[in-house]
């Protein structure tokens, strides 16, 4: 565990280039370093739907009967 704080640095970056690094206290280990994998957010991944309704048309009689509870 002393070697592990004095090698700090060095064990990060050992993790990060891919390797397995497992710290013991005495003989038991106790904590495995991994790296945060992230993943990159790329644009257009959603299929295109088209455009949406313009809210700002006026309803249909259909439709606003429908709001106002007549049929």
């Amino acid at each position: 565990m002393r070697d592990a704080k004095a090698q700090l640095s060095r064990l990060i970056e050992a993790a990060l280039a891919g390797e397995r690094v497992v710290i013991r206290r005495g003989r038991e280990p106790v904590v495995e370093l991994v790296p945060i994998v992230r993943e990159r957010f790329e644009f257009g991944v959603l299929p295109e739907v088209g455009p949406g309704p313009d809210f700002l048309e006026p309803m249909s009689e259909e439709e606003l009967g429908g709001w106002e509870g007549r049929r």
